[in-house]
């Protein structure tokens, strides 16, 4: 006769204490009822979500978790309920799990390990507990970790010396390319170490710039994996232990998702959330036709129904035919509310109200700015009117290097692709391709373009994108400097030159919309350096 337990992966939103709270009761009642699980476990923070950031420190929130808490355990009888919240005792604020049985509460653990690093500031807002926590079900003795705690041999040592042989962590790990097998690896070194069985239940859903992939798991004592659920979507799990060793049996074993794939479901996770928590009615963006609008237009449809989804083609006097006969072609086979707005009447307006200003003065970069600030006006006005959220297009190579218009093509709510290098994104658009095409062929095969000067090509003001994609995942990503990475192969003057655009438009990223972190250092509250800046 095995002992039930049942993993709850849920979806919950930041702040609304009260919805998650229906969530974990309604949880709560179906592992009981449809499982027979005697204990259900529930991730990281639950109450809050994650992260909650500055919501801690107003008393109102401490208010609402505590009559949260006397509600869950109130309705929640017959299994035990194991949830994250933060709890203040004697006037210290702590990342806490608790162990709710029959209406009390039976044990809580502290979070020990707090991490402050990445895009993590958890020293900001709680104290480090670290007294082991464990209780039994029926003889068979559990342990409580959160998250970090079990990154470190530790936490789990002092739940093994305290009697326990299955250890549950509660866990809100946002996704980054690599994450899975990562975490898989360190768990089971973990399990063997300590020699108990971990049930590692994880967060699912996007929050702001993160995205929780869930793909929630469980180790055996010696090491083995014996189940894991899926990424990127909710469930609720039942996984069965030995009621006397607490060993786990062999339970569903989730795919394991490509890096094409997991990245793409990040980006849909992440715009699907985002939107939707937020309260818009949908999204809309600017389709020309180019790779990157191409990509974010079909996560857009997958993340939210092609009923949800409007796109509008602005060409100027430097658009050729092909772009616009592509997006139109993208647009009808998604079955998007498409039209054209052509933004030369505007700016034909703007460069006649600037003669006088730019007489005698040759055309530059000024003029290609006008155009992409046209085009930022008629989607704003667009989302104004219709409710949908505007999503910009720009990739993270482009952004590292600046080349993008402030307040034109980077005006919008959300930059699905602001994480996502030039290279991934090709490689993202051929992955969405692989059963029918969606972006359309011509659009992967040839030369990418702004089209905001003739015969333009991205090429004419950067390197090849493997080249710059290689040098900026040093730089930016492993903060390497140009000394390593020109040692490393690359030519002194483009490195340079690279990194130089890199530092010089910091300004522009702290304007830019928050996007989906897919890489293990994105800008934003990942990567925080200062504007102003003599290094």
């Amino acid at each position: 006769m095995s002992l039930k337990i049942a993993i709850a992966q849920l979806n919950l939103t930041v702040g609304d204490v009260a919805g998650n709270t229906r969530r974990v009761i309604d949880a709560a009642t179906r592992a009981r009822d449809e499982l027979g699980a005697r204990l259900v476990l529930f991730p990281e923070l639950t109450l809050t979500g994650y992260p909650p950031e500055d919501l801690l420190l107003r008393a109102e929130l401490d208010r609402r978790v505590e009559a949260s808490l006397a509600q869950i355990a109130e309705a929640a009888r017959g299994v035990d309920v194991v949830l994250g919240y933060p709890r203040v005792r004697e006037g210290k604020r702590y990342n806490a799990a608790g162990v709710f049985r029959d209406g009390a509460l039976l044990v809580e653990y502290h979070k020990a390990l707090l991490p402050n690093y990445s895009v993590f500031d958890e020293k900001r807002y709680f104290e480090p507990g670290g007294a082991a926590a464990v209780f039994d079900i029926d003889g068979l003795t559990f342990g409580l970790t959160v998250c970090e705690d079990i990154w470190f041999a530790q936490p789990a040592a002092d739940a093994a010396a305290a009697g326990a042989k299955v250890l549950l962590n509660l866990n809100a790990s946002p996704f980054h390319t690599g994450k899975v097998p990562e975490r898989e690896g360190l768990v089971c070194r973990r399990a063997m170490e300590s020699r108990l069985t971990v049930l590692y239940a994880n967060l699912v859903g996007g929050q702001d710039e993160l995205v929780f992939d869930g793909g929630s798991f469980v180790v055996a004592a010696d090491g083995r994996v014996t189940q894991r659920e899926p990424q990127f979507q909710e469930c609720l799990a039942g996984v069965d232990l030995d009621p006397v060793t607490g060993m786990p049996a062999v339970g569903v074993m989730a795919d394991a998702l490509s890096e094409e794939a997991a990245v793409y479901q990040a980006l849909v996770t992440g715009v699907r959330d985002y939107v939707t928590k937020n309260g818009f009615k949908g999204a809309v963006l600017g389709l020309s036709g180019g790779i990157d609008s191409e990509l974010t237009l079909a996560v857009a449809v997958d993340a939210l129904g092609p009923e949800s989804v409007e796109v509008v083609l602005m060409p100027s006097r430097y658009t050729a035919e092909m772009s616009n006969e592509d997006a139109a072609r993208q647009a009808r086979v998604q079955g998007v509310k498409w039209r054209s707005i052509p933004i030369e009447p505007a700016f034909n307006a703007f460069l006649d109200m600037l003669a006088d200003e730019f007489a005698g003065m040759p055309a530059d970069v000024t003029e290609e700015n006008i155009q992409a600030r046209c085009r930022g006006i008629i989607l704003m006005a667009i989302s104004n009117k219709s409710g949908r959220m505007l999503l910009t297009t720009g990739n993270k190579s482009e952004m590292s290097v600046g080349y993008a218009t402030l307040y034109g093509d980077m005006a919008g709510g959300f930059a699905p692709l602001k994480d996502v290098p030039k290279v991934l994104v090709y490689r993202l658009a051929r992955w969405r391709n692989r059963d029918a095409e969606v972006i359309p062929t011509r659009v992967i095969e040839r030369p990418p373009s702004a089209e905001l000067r003739p015969d333009q090509k991205d090429t004419d003001s950067l390197p090849d994108y493997d080249i710059l994609d290689a040098i900026l995942a040093r730089y930016v990503e492993q903060d390497q400097s140009v000394a390593d990475i020109i040692a490393a192969g690359f030519a002194a003057d483009v490195v340079e030159r690279i990194t130089r655009l890199v530092d010089r438009n910091e300004y522009k990223r702290r304007q830019a919309p928050p996007g989906v972190k897919i890489t293990r250092r994105a800008f934003g509250r990942d990567r925080r350096y200062p504007i102003t800046n003599g290094f």
